[in-house]
């Protein structure tokens, strides 16, 4: 392969990398004047990248290492365009707090760089690069607010359980090259073909634990309530919904490329571990005071019902995990923004009390939420029903039938903390004034939550087929 194709193949990633390094040294040099600036050019530069890679061409580049196919253009376009509603969330929340800086859309940059790697993981090192590009910047990203201690204690918690996480990655990464013989996923397959012996379930397995880590999903998923509690709003919006994206289609890319002769092996921890996502999503958020807790609760259980399309080993349960990801994540970036909506004399709300008597004080904002709440609770029309939908049939499908009423089952416990959100808003007294929501994240969530319904029904039309394409570039048949 030429040099100029290679380029050509990894154009997104250089629109990243150059529009980053561009961007920090504008910043270096205009210093916190020029926040805005960048992160003008910080939505551009995504832009530009999410346009680059739906129309780029697809092939394999860096000896395997590096796979541009319909699933990563797929994965890149909506990651790149949600990386951009974070920018667009946090630059103006961040300046309203005083705490502005320059260096925040650079590092969302850097992390859809690290995530965009991720979708295109051909082996092994390229898995691993991926994963640490982005968690690095994540890191920084969630102890943004380095003089509130919350922050702090967040970004210290994500990034020393997170480097435990690389420990098993890596660990599990060992143990498939030693018995396999390769780190690509192409030679990995061919060598499992016939069945996988005991040293490679273990590197399986390993390997599977450090990418539950990466999509908190139970019970790897320690982490998760106290960062998103800690970390700043608009940084947990981002991590609830782009990162995740990038993990999943990671986690069945290498499964499903580098396993498929070990399906089911792989397939029954990987439905043990959406079990247990589901379980602990629906029970433990029943008891959550803070909004922004529940939410990391409802993302645990909501990655696992995304886990049990990977878990049925075919495209069908692929191309319902695409669907779940992407419907899930704009509901999840609207609720967030909601949250980013609600302020009482300058301050930030994030507890159920502070949404009480919403309905009465900001009604638009108030139907916007409650849209939302029916949409991740999984009531039809709403898009959430949808996403479970497709992942339920694609399990039944397979054969699942005891995760899948598992998962039912959760889903009817897991609607009780959202009603309970819904009655707050509508219901309970008011304990004060809310001030006036600021129009990005007030635009945000009402976007999220006319997209959940009813613009959802016709972009289901465009949605399934793409997806479909892009399940079918894993081979799974």
């Amino acid at each position: 392969m030429t040099s100029t194709s290679v380029l050509s193949l990894v154009m997104p990633e250089l629109i990243l990398a150059v529009g980053a390094l561009a961007l920090l040294v504008v910043g270096a040099f205009g210093g916190d004047k020029a926040t805005r600036t960048v992160s003008i050019g910080s939505g551009l530069v995504l832009i530009a990248a999410a346009v680059a890679s739906g129309m780029g061409p697809l092939g394999v580049a860096f000896n395997g290492g590096f796979v541009a196919d319909q699933a990563s253009a797929f994965s890149k376009v909506a990651i790149y365009l949600m990386s951009a509603v974070a920018i667009l969330l946090g630059e103006p929340w961040l300046r309203r707090v005083g705490n502005a800086r320059f260096e925040y859309p650079v590092l969302v940059l850097l992390a859809a760089l690290g995530m965009g790697v991720m979708a295109s993981a051909g082996d092994l090192i390229s898995l691993y690069l991926g994963i640490e590009l982005m968690s690095l910047a994540t890191y920084v990203l969630a102890a943004f607010q380095r003089d509130d201690a919350r922050s702090s204690e967040a970004g210290l918690k994500y990034f020393v359980l997170g480097a435990l996480s690389s420990g098993l990655l890596l660990y599990g990464a060992s143990l498939i090259y030693g018995f396999a013989g390769s780190t690509k996923f192409a030679d990995i397959a061919a060598h499992v073909a016939g069945g996988a012996g005991q040293g490679l379930v273990f590197g399986i397995v390993f390997l599977i634990c450090g990418l539950a880590f990466k999509v908190s999903a139970a019970p790897f998923h320690m982490w998760t309530p106290d960062v998103y509690e800690g970390a700043p709003t608009p940084v947990v919006a981002f991590l609830a919904a782009a990162p995740k994206l990038a993990a999943m289609v990671l986690f069945a890319r290498a499964v499903s490329q580098g396993f498929p002769g070990a399906t089911e092996q792989w397939s029954q921890v990987v439905q043990a571990i959406a079990v247990i996502s589901m379980g602990v999503g629906a029970l433990a958020g029943l008891v959550q005071k803070n909004l922004k807790r529940l939410l990391a609760y409802s993302s645990i259980g909501n990655i696992g019902y995304a886990l049990l399309g990977i878990a049925s080993g075919t495209e069908q349960g692929v191309q319902a995990m695409l669907v779940f990801m992407v419907l899930y994540m704009i509901d999840v970036t609207g609720l967030f923004a909601c949250i980013l909506a609600v302020n009482r004399q300058g301050r930030s709300m994030d507890s159920l009390a502070d949404f009480a008597g919403l309905a009465r004080e900001r009604p638009g904002l108030a139907l916007a939420v409650t849209g939302l709440c029916f949409s991740v609770m999984g009531i039809p029309p709403f898009s959430g029903f949808w996403a479970k939908y497709y992942v339920f049939k694609a399990a039944i499908s397979a054969g699942l039938w005891q995760p899948a009423v598992f998962g039912l089952v959760a889903s009817v416990v897991a609607a009780f903390y959202y009603l309970r959100i819904v009655k707050t808003i509508w219901l309970d007294p008011s304990p004060g004034v809310t001030d006036a929501p600021p129009l990005d994240a007030k635009g945000v969530a009402v976007a999220a939550a006319l997209f959940s319904f009813p613009l959802v029904l016709p972009a289901l039309a465009l949605l399934d087929p793409l997806a479909k394409a892009a399940a079918a570039a894993f081979g799974l048949g």
